[in-house]
């Protein structure tokens, strides 16, 4: 497709082009090597990709999308006002409008994104569709899996995505929608069937810097007329806040206050859940969840919410929430057969270790050990707090290493300590998580529960800047394998 071309269908409003030629791909890393190739110059928060695009040009790029013409540069460019919407926009048209083609579901929150997204996709199949999956565990076209980065991903690669689906036939796709890429407007172009808002809590400050500013780039998602209806909790004060401005049709859900849809008789079980999932107080299914947790209550209350937007039957609805066994890297609990469990969570920012310790409580019938750090690079607040949290909730606490990405481990763990100090709580810091880890299976005995918390579905750690390989599931079994054979020796 010519880039003129390209521009006019992308591109609403009056541009700069300074020549014409044929692109065959798009790409926004200048290392990247590339066939007539566009290459989009984004200025980001620490550097501005005009200063790299000799670089993409040497490496194929036959064109510029730029905010500022590169006259020393001498190949076509499309100078532009917006480079982010611009790029998402471009994207779209170059993969021929595949969102036109899908119904989306963007389901945005601080927590139960992942979850939710796939209690909706077992929804949809049970409802006879095909569908794709977009968010933080990686991507998936029905059961094929593609790797992803991101929650929600940029937009060339999903564009990319949203044509393989469909072409691969699928007629719905769940998103996460992350509150990034909302701001950073990688959304651009795209209309939602249904949009869902979990809950807010603290997590991403770093980057939005206050609890408001959070709260507005969810709030925009919602109020910019790209979703047609909206499914929200009105158990969280910043959903009903945002609940109450909404116009488009929607559907509520709760468990502690009166909504659409809500959950009674509520019992909680060691291998899961159970409930009376109400409709409008008028008729009442019982719901067997094999997912631990109150917090996991709420994710299938909000699926099924989607599931009746978009014309779900209720008790398809309530047999696919019971289909659902296990969603990785979220409560997950390891097949380790030993006489104590092993349970794998991503929950790293308070409320979610809040939840997942809490919900460990409700069954647990020895100690619960939990090994926990917090990610270098972000916000700094919350690491007292979770310290916090674990000396509350959990019998012993193992302060390790995240993802310390280019922070110092040790006033990563110095930080976390502020916050256990105080409640009493026991805990040890072994900063290698790894060693961490073995500490915690060596320790625990008949009854106990072992949490690693953190780092969930993510199968690397990135310290000093590079991500080496670090899959827990996969760390769990070999040390098991390590302490068994240690015990052989001993005896």
């Amino acid at each position: 497709m010519k880039l003129s071309q390209l521009a006019v269908e992308a591109l609403d409003y009056s541009l700069e082009l300074t020549g014409d030629c044929e692109i065959l791909s798009l790409s926004a890393d200048s290392r990247e090597q590339s066939d007539h190739g566009l290459f989009f110059c984004i200025k980001g928060a620490h550097f501005d990709a005009h200063r790299f695009a000799q670089q993409a040009v040497d490496n194929g790029a036959a064109a510029l999308v730029v905010t500022e013409i590169q006259e020393h540069i001498k190949v076509p460019q499309l100078r532009v006002s917006n480079d982010r919407a611009a790029m998402a926009l471009i994207a779209r048209a170059f993969y021929g409008f595949p969102d036109q083609h899908l119904k989306l579901i963007g389901i945005t929150g601080t927590k139960g994104k992942t979850t939710t997204s796939y209690l909706v996709k077992a929804i949809l199949e049970a409802s006879g569709h095909k569908v794709g999956l977009i968010g933080t565990t990686g991507n998936m076209i029905g059961d094929q899996w593609i790797n992803s980065n991101l929650t929600t991903p940029d937009p060339i690669d999903l564009h990319m995505t949203l044509r393989k689906m469909v072409d691969a036939g699928c007629d719905y796709a769940v998103m996460e929608v992350s509150a990034h890429a909302i701001w950073m407007r990688r959304l651009e172009g795209i209309t939602f069937e249904a949009g869902c808002f979990t809950n807010l809590s603290q997590d991403h400050l770093d980057f939005f810097g206050t609890m408001e500013n959070y709260y507005e780039a969810k709030r925009s998602f919602f109020m910019s007329g790209v979703v047609k209806n909206a499914v929200v909790s009105l158990d969280d004060s910043w959903v009903l806040k945002l609940s109450q401005e909404l116009t488009m049709p929607k559907i509520s859900y709760a468990i502690c206050t009166n909504a659409d849809l809500f959950a009674r008789d509520i019992q909680i079980r060691e291998d899961g859940v159970s409930f009376l999932l109400s409709l409008w107080n008028d008729k009442y299914y019982p719901v067997q969840l094999k997912l631990m947790g109150m917090f996991n209550i709420y994710n299938a209350i909000a699926a099924a919410g989607i599931g009746l937007i978009v014309g779900a039957d209720p008790e398809v609805i309530c047999r696919a929430l019971e289909s659902v066994t296990s969603v990785p890297g979220r409560a997950e609990v390891l097949d380790t057969h030993t006489e104590y469990k092993v349970v794998l969570d991503y929950s790293h920012s308070p409320d979610a270790l809040d939840n997942i310790l809490t919900a460990i409580r409700e069954f647990i019938k020895g100690r619960l050990i939990v090994v926990f750090g917090c990610g270098g690079d972000r916000d700094h607040g919350k690491r007292p707090l979770m310290g916090a949290i674990a000396g509350k909730l959990a019998d012993f606490s193992i302060l390790t290493s995240d993802n310390p990405r280019r922070e110092d481990p040790n006033d990563i763990l110095g930080a976390i300590e502020q916050g256990i100090k105080p409640t009493g709580g026991a805990y040890i810091v072994i900063e290698n998580r790894r060693e961490a880890i073995k500490h915690a299976l060596n320790s625990a005995k008949s009854g106990d529960v072992v949490l690693l918390a953190g780092k969930g579905h993510e199968t690397y750690q990135e310290i000093a800047g590079i991500k080496r390989p670090f899959n827990e599931k996969t760390i769990v079994m070999e040390l098991l394998r390590e302490l068994k054979e240690e015990g052989s020796e001993g005896a």
